[in-house]
């Protein structure tokens, strides 16, 4: 039976990168672009069916930022399959990023370089704000809008006889130092991004925890740095000209600057082809390119805690608790107006 993958954030960077090469790879197995923008969907999709034109890719609308996107993409996902054996969870933001770039320029000729670019840890901060929903942006898309559609999609990815997947794209940026469990929505610091993506490092554990019995497994990657869209929105593009010719030789004496899509893709791609029961819960598994081009995958231990990843897990059991009872009580209030007006008329 054909294998069903969903990816998220798939219309370009390291998630479009990824189809491509899950297509090279198996162009029988049934492909889903789940996408904010569904016109960059559409492009993405003709792209793969260039490249792979007996190929089955599906696309589907999801704002992972959003509470009702989430529930009304996850119903479709559950009438389209009957099965789900891969759940990337790539989409991400990195919204209005700050960079101090005394910092930058101090680190760009040091030898701190190189973890500099690869950390971004004392250069970047962000500026967050609410969404629709009253969560934090960042928070809700890196992290609690991807808890949801699991917990939305655990009919096709718990089933009894079937081992599935789900695959977080973290970052090297995922710092302990970034995450508070008094503040997991990071409503009091700077930087969200780093928060959010050392927050999936703990729910992937705890999902391990919890639903492997099931046969669900849940691991993690980084993709090394990767020039995205995300990345050149960083910093203005004539900086990006000075410093790409400085990047690509000093990923000579790196693993970790992977640089391009492609490239970035590899852990993911790695994953696909193991059997999720053999991975290492506490391994982040990363993205790496020898000095000569070569892609490969490592996995590195994680900083991580049983007890902390439980915390958070189960304050996302309970938000996700808040969340649906107010949209409960907006549906009734809806169909409540509704009936008022019919009455009225």
């Amino acid at each position: 039976m054909e294998k069903v993958v969903v990816v998220t954030g798939a219309n370009s960077g390291i998630g479009l990168a990824l189809c491509e090469r899950l297509l090279s790879g198996d162009s029988q197995l049934r492909l889903c672009l789940a996408c904010r923008n569904m016109q960059r969907a559409e492009a993405a999709r003709s792209a793969l069916l260039h490249s792979h034109p007996y190929a089955h890719v599906d696309l589907l609308h999801l704002d992972v930022g959003s509470i009702k996107s989430v529930l009304t993409a996850s119903k479709k996902v559950k009438a389209r399959y009957s099965r789900l054996d891969y759940l990337y969870l790539n989409a991400g933001i990195m919204p209005n990023p700050q960079v101090d770039m005394k910092a930058f320029f101090k680190g760009l000729f040091s030898r701190n370089v190189i973890n500099m670019f690869a950390t971004a840890e004392g250069l970047l901060t962000q500026q967050d704000r609410l969404n629709s929903d009253g969560l934090q942006e960042v928070f809700a898309t890196n992290l609690f809008g991807h808890f949801l559609l699991i917990r939305e999609l655990e009919p096709l990815l718990c089933q009894a006889g079937l081992t599935s997947s789900v695959v977080w794209t973290s970052s090297s940026n995922a710092r302990r130092s970034a995450f508070s469990l008094d503040d997991i929505q990071h409503k009091s610091g700077t930087e969200p991004y780093s928060s959010s993506k050392y927050a999936s490092d703990l729910l992937s554990l705890a999902i391990n925890r919890h639903k492997n019995s099931q046969g669900l497994f849940s691991s993690v990657i980084c993709p090394g740095l990767v020039m995205t869209n995300l990345t050149y929105g960083i910093l203005p593009s004539f900086f990006w000209t000075l410093i790409l010719p400085i990047m690509w030789f000093i990923r000579i004496f790196t693993n970790t600057f992977t640089l391009t899509p492609y490239s970035g893709a590899e852990a993911l791609h790695w994953l696909f082809l193991q059997k999720p029961e053999s991975l290492d819960p506490m391994a982040k598994y990363h993205s790496l390119t020898s000095g000569l081009g070569n892609n490969y995958t490592r996995p590195r231990q994680m900083d991580l805690e049983d007890g902390m990843s439980e915390v958070l897990y189960v304050k996302l059991l309970e938000l996700e608790k808040v969340v649906r009872n107010n949209l409960s009580e907006e549906y009734a209030d809806m169909e409540a107006h509704r009936q008022y007006l019919n009455e009225t008329e």
